[in-house]
């Protein structure tokens, strides 16, 4: 099929759409000292103001400016994009000419910059020497290859032309970047002239010090008014475009059945013509939850009577409490609690809860604080005989936290777990009809909320350990403070060891706040300088590297001494470059020299806990680590230790939040006479749980944390750097009950230089869910309601979110939720699981959905040891005969639970290198969703009826796309290999644990993935590959191209080209298929069955689809040209046979092009399987097929033609026309930029 004529030649013929994948990106930003006057619409305070001022723009809205080609002229410098005016509209009041600038924004620093921005002077200054960010080098998202190191390749230099001058071009880019920031209309200028990319430092420098943003796209330079992200698809004449085939006569059939469900469906319509659905609105369904938890306003009498059973109830409260207080065990424990701090501040405790709404009690560790304030409220309440109406929430961070506090709480009150303590986590609690007090994880509030929006009979909420900075705690502060006024006698109650009291005071209007004095036991400190001087222990470049089991290549030599600097080596570099250790020995100053930051110490940490089993006092060990990967490398090492590995002298324990409860809970178990217990854990026992043993405290420094790049929408999962608050809870859990040692295995010098203060997780996290969540509770628009957030998240981020959901279909376009919105607030998981699950249920395909949603809510299943790590991949491809992470997963559980039934689960498990915890964990949260979704209606108990169709391994394939849907991409191959782009990274990797990075080809044109994460690259850690029907039935919104047979996807970055015929039985498809869904959300009990033959349509489109297309580059869709020629149209040339002087169309069309200063064209011949020939003709990275002839000459020209007639609008050719055309493509050539 031959692509359409353009509207003029240098849409197509212009060296802006040729860019060779060989140079290497830069970007600068704009000069610090330049004050930005931008301002954002709604006032995000306690961070700096939006990359984007007061309008996001999304990826694939930004970028249209190739995509939809705008008209040009000669005067014009840059092309702004469709969507640039209404950027400009709104910054037209805060962009005033020359001297605006928008706020400075570091894309390769994300992490840092943020943390700046919340607490300025407390962080590393990274960025101190700002002007060497214009020597920064940046890994291309265009490049074939990504090294690890960066690249030191040059930006390609061409030779100054004779008589030209540098300075005369960058004379000429001030006059452009002028007009640039005089013009509202427009937002970058875009060239592709070499003399441009070889002043690009020089042009870079002056933009920033202008205050705009420059980047270097391999070949194009591009000055800009807003941030630039790191790979732009529209600058990319490499981005996919797909042919889409199908097999002979499968359109046909897949016509039948779609014919025959339209005659159904338009008879049914004449019978019922006012049956009708709502498409988009979710007004009409799932009755609101609004009210479920609210009681019917009783008549008096009944009130009157209520309100004697709770005076009844309250006596008998009252006459149990004292009983137990009067009792020897009551007497002993009091006893004890007074010994607490907390208790010595009980009266003013209760006196400031009582006159105060709110209050903020910082108490130091040791204190009691989280154990004792909850029992005085419900104590007191109790003693003034209102137990019975009083209702106590208190919140933890972490689910183990709730659990060891009810129980602790429990039994200082003489109590079973579950008469007036409770708690309630996820997937498990203990809670009774007259539980008074209850411990819960924070999101187990949030859902409270969510139907029970006014807390009704709830007296008290305490928030503890708020300094966290959770975003489910951020979220609950801006939930409460908008319910405090509503609710006058609710008394809400901040808790924690180190909070900035002050910040939260303010935010509630001047809140009263407590301190209490903690005790803790005197611990010994030791930093590494301390530590190696005293033990004699020597650092160096090798004994330092960990040993990993899981991606154990990149990640050891990941530690390797590197030119580029990671994030934790550069936050420390200045710290340790001012550090004096001259106090200390050489051995100890030579080591400190090759200390690796980068490293955890496995080596040191071993040699240091089998100095304390063989040299110091009984207590256990607590070892802080950075997660999961750390503490089970870390374990393993540990167990082939002929002392550390002896189960007769050491119990070693780990502790994760990914763990079941029951393992979790070993930790507090006190060993053996003689058994020394050692702890591996993560921050999660820093606070809230005390371990009665702990004497000794190893602290790595680090913790695993999730930031987020909301310019290039790209999470990034590193270690990073505590913060002291973090440093000093762990070193005092070495004296919660005895005096304790605690060992930092960082200098002293580098604690020095920590934050204050952990950056709060709204400001560092994608933030999807907690949209959904903000909508669910109908808490006004999105962006103004997070405006009002303690510290607010950037805008970016915000608007990222919402055009995410949007793009799920979770919202409309006025951000209201939509029918599928209102289910996805129903199930606790992130929105894209949750509409996997959806349509699971709706396709009667539900068993093997629950298992990949379950999977990929926990910790990989898969393990691969260091030793056995062709035994584990070997194990794990038993599993993936299909290209499928998410496929070998479910097989993987369904071998898992046969084995079980044969009391054999362990044993698979060993043998097939499976986490049994993990397995445990996906069987227990299974049972959770499918008990969500029979409470949202959407299953019944008859599991046959949901579980027709889990065998249907096509359609299985298409829900995992309808829920990981925009997460996406090609899959296009070399001779060798292939290569994965993304929209918004570019080039990609696969995870080197995925069953797809070890296949050399992959039949399918695309992958749809969970999750990328950026470490040295954008990694995809999980992926399932699939065809062009399955994206086309179940990806995201459809729209029609600018010609027949042209479909586009979001925004347009994925292009699909097929017969007009096949386009339009796609859409049609497309278009029931979503009514179909949104009928059935509409009414949950409905039969799909009655959709038999669009079922059929769908099914067998699906299963037959063979992948048989191909993917094009440089596609352009343009219209015919409508360029005034002269009125004597000339005389055709003939396909194949010369005229006059040579004039056939290889001449022509060499001429058309070398006049224009174009490389002349190529030919490629192809012999037919009927012997004759067929060529291909290149030119502008373009290809465009002749028809078959007898001999190669004739296809040749045959292909010249065709180029021709698709250049020229039409058949017209001819010497004069030729030239009328060089000379257009000649002059756009030079006035492009």
């Amino acid at each position: 099929m031959l692509p359409p004529p353009p509207s003029h030649p240098l849409l197509l013929n212009s060296p802006s759409l040729q860019i060779p994948f060989t140079s290497l990106p830069r970007t600068l930003k704009p000069s610090l000292f330049h004050c930005p006057t931008s301002s954002t619409t709604i006032a995000m305070k306690d961070r700096p103001r939006s990359s984007y001022g007061a309008v996001y723009v999304p990826p694939h809205q930004r970028l249209r400016s190739v995509i939809t080609p705008p008209s040009y002229s000669s005067s014009s410098v840059a092309a702004a994009s469709p969507i640039d005016s209404k950027v400009s509209k709104n910054r037209s009041s805060t962009l005033s000419p020359i001297h605006s600038s928008p706020v400075p924004y570091f894309h390769q620093q994300q992490v840092q910059q943020r943390r700046n921005s919340a607490v300025d002077s407390n962080h590393f200054n990274n960025n101190k020497n700002n002007n060497d960010n214009n020597n920064h080098r940046f890994i291309s998202a265009y490049d074939d290859g990504i090294s690890d190191e960066g690249s030191d390749r040059e930006v390609e230099c061409s030779m100054v032309p004779a008589g030209a001058s540098l300075s005369n071009n960058i004379e000429e880019w001030r006059q452009k970047l002028t007009l640039l920031l005089r013009d509202k209309e427009k937002q970058e200028l875009v060239s592709r002239e070499k003399k441009d990319r070889r002043d690009f430092e020089q042009i870079a420098t002056m933009a920033s010090r202008m205050g705009l943003y420059s980047h270097l796209y391999v070949k194009v330079v591009v000055i800009s008014k807003v941030p630039l992200p790191n790979y732009r698809f529209d600058l990319d004449d490499k981005r996919p475009q797909r042919e889409v085939s199908l097999p002979f006569g499968l359109q046909r059939r897949v016509d039948y059945y779609l014919g025959e469900y339209l005659f159904q469906k338009s008879k049914t319509k004449e019978r019922f013509p006012d049956i009708s659905f709502s498409r988009s609105s979710s007004s009409s369904i799932l009755a609101t939850d609004e009210g479920l938890f609210e009681q019917p306003k009783l008549p008096a009498s009944s009130k009157a009577a209520m309100e004697k059973i709770l005076w009844q109830r309250s006596l008998q409260l009252r006459d149990q409490q004292h009983a137990w207080q009067d009792s020897p065990e009551g007497r002993k424990m009091l006893e004890f609690r007074k010994s607490l701090p907390a208790y010595k501040e009980k009266d003013a405790i209760l006196t400031a809860i009582s006159q105060n709404q709110v209050v903020i009690i910082s108490g130091e560790t040791g204190c009691g604080k989280t154990t004792q304030i909850p029992q005085f409220i419900l104590e007191s309440e109790i003693e003034s005989v209102q137990g019975a109406g009083c209702s106590i929430i208190c919140t933890q961070p972490r689910r183990i936290s709730a659990m060891s506090v009810s129980e602790r709480v429990a039994s200082e009150r003489g109590e079973k777990l579950g008469e007036c303590v409770g708690y309630k986590v996820r997937l498990e609690g203990i809670k009774g009809r007259d539980t008074h007090l209850l411990f819960c994880t924070t999101g187990i509030l949030l859902r409270r909320l969510l139907v029970d929006r006014n807390l009704k009979g709830i007296t008290h909420v305490i928030v503890d350990e708020i300094h966290e900075r959770g975003m489910n705690e951020d979220f609950l502060l801006i939930v409460i403070k908008d319910l405090l006024p509503r609710r006058p006698e609710l008394r809400l109650i901040l808790m924690s060891a180190t909070l900035d009291a002050e910040l939260f005071s303010s935010y509630f209007g001047g809140a009263r706040i407590l301190r209490i004095p903690g005790f803790t036991y005197p611990v010994r400190t030791h930093f590494l300088e301390n530590i190696l001087e005293m033990t004699g222990y020597k650092l160096t470049l090798y004994n330092q590297i960990d040993d990993y089991g899981q991606e154990r290549v990149w990640r050891t030599s990941k530690q390797a001494p590197r030119k580029r600097k990671s994030q934790i080596a550069s936050a420390v570099e200045e710290a340790l470059r001012a550090a004096d250790f001259k106090e200390y020995g050489s051995q100890t100053r030579e080591s400190l020299s090759c200390w690796n930051p980068d490293c955890v110490g496995f080596n040191l940490i071993e040699y240091l806990l089998c100095n304390i089993c063989e040299n110091e006092r009984p207590g256990a060990v607590l070892v802080f680590m950075t997660g999961w990967d750390d503490i089970s490398s870390l374990k393993d090492k540990l167990l082939s230790h002929p002392i550390l590995g002896d189960p007769s002298q050491v119990l070693l324990l780990a502790c994760h939040g990914s763990m079941a409860s029951s393992e979790q809970r070993l930790i507090f178990d006190e060993p053996k006479d003689g058994v020394r217990k050692i702890v591996l854990a993560t921050n999660i026992t820093e606070t809230s749980i005390t371990i009665n043993d702990v004497v000794f405290v190893l602290d790595c420094g680090k913790a695993k944390e999730t930031s987020y790049d909301a310019l290039n929408n790209t999470p990034c999962l590193l270690p990073s750097w505590i913060s002291k608050v973090s440093a000093q809870q762990r070193r005092g859990r070495a004296g919660r009950v005895q005096p304790g040692e605690c060992y930092h295995l960082y200098p002293r010098c580098v604690y020095e230089a920590f934050a204050e203060y952990q950056l709060p997780e709204i400001l560092r996290t994608p933030l999807q869910s907690l949209c959904l969540q903000i909508k669910s509770l109908k808490l006004r628009s999105i962006s103004e309601f997070l405006s009002r957030a303690l510290q607010s998240p950037e805008l970016l981020a915000v608007q990222n979110a919402i055009e995410y959901l949007k793009i799920i279909g979770a919202l409309d376009e006025n951000e209201n939720l939509t029918v599928l919105g209102r289910y996805l607030t129903m199930l606790p998981m992130e929105p894209k699981l949750g509409k996997m699950l959806v349509l699971g249920a709706i396709f009667n395909c539900l068993d093997p959905i629950l298992t990949v949603v379950a999977g990929l809510s926990v910790r990989d299943p898969f393990l691969t040891p260091m030793d056995k790590k062709d035994l584990a991949e070997a194990a794990k491809s038993q599993f993936s005969r299909d290209y499928s992470d998410h496929l070998a997963l479910v097989r993987a559980y369904e071998g898992w639970k046969d084995a079980e039934r044969d009391f054999a689960g362990y044993d698979y498990c060993w043998k097939n290198f499976l986490s049994v915890q993990s397995m445990k964990a996906i069987d227990s949260l299974r049972k959770e969703f499918f008990t969500l979704l029979k409470d949202a209606g959407l299953v019944d108990s008859n599991t046959t009826i949901c579980n027709a169709w889990s065998h249907e391994e096509h359609l299985i394939r298409s829900v995992i796309c309808y829920g990981l849907y925009p997460g996406l991409s090609s899959v296009v191959h070399n001779e060798k290999s292939f290569s994965l782009k993304t929209m918004e990274d570019g080039q990609v990797l696969l995870y080197s644990n995925s069953v797809n990075a070890r296949e050399s080809k992959i039949p399918y044109p695309w992958l749809v993935f969970n999750e990328k994460i950026k470490v040295n690259a954008v990694f995809l850690r999980d992926s399932t590959a699939v065809s062009d029907s399955v994206l086309l039935l179940f990806g995201g919104s459809m729209s029609k191209g600018d010609i027949d047979g042209h479909l586009k996807m979001l925004g347009g970055y994925l292009e699909f080209f097929m017969k007009p015929a096949i386009a339009e039985m796609y859409q049609t498809l497309r278009r029931e298929l979503d009514e179909l869904i949104q009928t059935k959300l509409l009414n949950p009990r409905m039969d799909i069955h009655v959709y038999h033959e669009l079922l059929c349509a769908i099914r067998l489109l699906l299963s037959e689809d063979k992948c048989d297309g191909k993917f094009v580059f440089g596609h352009q869709v343009l219209k015919p040209s409508k360029i005034s020629v002269m009125s004597t149209q000339p005389a055709l040339v003939s396909r194949t046979e010369s005229g006059p002087g040579g004039d056939n169309s290889k001449s022509q069309l060499q001429t058309l092009l070398t006049r224009a200063g174009y490389a002349a064209p190529t030919y490629k011949t192809k012999q037919l399987k009927n012997n004759q020939f067929r060529a291909t003709v290149e030119f502008n990275g373009m290809q465009i097929m002749g028809q078959p002839c007898n001999n190669k000459k004739s296809a040749e020209k045959d292909a010249a033609v065709e180029a021709l007639q698709w250049l020229m609008g039409g058949t017209q050719t001819g010497h004069e026309y030729v030239n009328h055309m060089s000379m257009l493509l000649k002059k756009s050539k030079k006035d492009h930029y």
